[in-house]
């Protein structure tokens, strides 16, 4: 039985915030292991520049910083961006595409709650268009790397572009599973004789899959604490699932399982953390379903047939400009008012 009160305290932004971080950190702890401590740096700077630049926006818009600087919605952009993009990625990438989040795509359209999309994967957006070549390589999973940089010699590339003699960048990075699956199926090789190749593991990549893993249960915990609505996800993975397999099923020689597109890429990390953004995404129920079915068809169909390797950040923009058209048309009638709903 239920003790009272009944009535609590709605959780601080602060609060959800920081749920949110937390919810990362398995993934984040899998990065790691897998792919060396290389992502911690580029979080460390993400965060440092996300902070910087809220300031520096707050303090030319003649807002007060302590209670914007606090309540981790910077962080969230920054963590989110760096987990976006190679890990062994130059320092100045990671700044210009975390400044160009915070001071554009947020303070620019008014602050947190009034930018229309997210921070985060507009600067993503950026980088990727802007600095194609430094947003392919990828490091190569432990298991299948023959050479492991330790942590200094990560940094010491990072911030020196220098590598140690007789290595080459090429030697230690790989192609993504979705990019390598693009490649190859060009080339005419089935996707079943793709699979096989030793990058990919039981779901997806080898040492990727592990990472989506930890993501989905960080997100699944954001659900039972109820930071976000189990809608959004629920609908994502199950469109992702129903596209794919139905491509899968008409030609399993060129499409891949529904489970290969769970686990691969950013699939996770958008389901859980990029479409249930607040701010940008839709409002009502039937909107919800409406926007995360449209973000899942985007992102399949830029994975299958698009000149991008993954969809997942194109797919949460280009819907978050359908939003307010979405909860326009999908509010629910008015108790009492006869017709005029939909």
């Amino acid at each position: 039985m239920w003790s009272s009160p009944f009535i609590t305290t709605p959780s601080s932004v602060s609060q959800i915030m920081l749920r949110v971080l937390i919810a990362l950190i398995p993934g984040i702890a899998l990065y790691v292991w897998y792919f060396g401590p290389a992502i911690l740096v580029s979080i460390a700077l993400a965060s440092i520049t996300a902070l910087a630049t809220e300031a520096v926006m707050l303090k030319l818009r003649q807002r007060p910083l302590k209670p914007f600087l606090t309540d981790n919605s910077a962080l969230i952009t920054g963590w989110l961006l760096a987990l976006s993009i190679p890990a062994l990625a130059p320092w100045w990438l990671v700044v210009v595409g975390t400044a160009f989040g915070i001071a554009v795509a947020k303070h620019l359209y008014g602050g947190l709650g009034n930018n229309p999309f997210n921070p985060a994967m507009v600067g993503y957006a950026v980088l990727i268009v802007s600095f194609p070549a430094h947003m392919t390589h990828w490091l190569t999973p432990h298991p299948l790397g023959d050479i492991v940089l330790t942590f200094s010699e990560q940094m010491n590339y990072m911030f020196n572009g220098v590598l140690p003699a007789g290595l080459t960048l090429d030697a230690l990075t790989m192609a993504t599973p979705l990019d390598t699956l693009k490649t190859q199926l060009h080339l005419g090789l089935a996707a079943n004789d793709i699979r096989d190749m030793p990058i990919y593991g039981r779901l997806a990549g080898k040492g990727s899959e592990m990472v989506s893993i930890g993501f989905a249960i960080g997100g699944l915990y954001l659900i039972y604490t109820r930071v976000i609505n189990w809608l959004i996800p629920a609908v994502f993975l199950g469109a992702l699932f129903v596209i794919s397999g139905t491509f899968h099923l008409l030609d399993p020689v060129h499409y891949v399982t529904p489970m290969f597109h769970w686990f691969a890429g950013a699939a996770m990390l958008g389901a859980f953390f990029i479409y249930t953004d607040p701010v940008g995404g839709a409002t009502t129920f039937k909107g919800r379903i409406i926007y995360a079915s449209g973000a899942a068809l985007i992102t399949y169909l830029i994975r299958a047939f698009g000149g991008f390797p993954d969809g997942i950040a194109f797919a949460a923009l280009l819907m978050n400009i359908c939003v307010p058209l979405i909860d326009i048309w999908t509010q629910p009638r008015v108790f009492g008012k006869k017709g005029g709903g939909k």
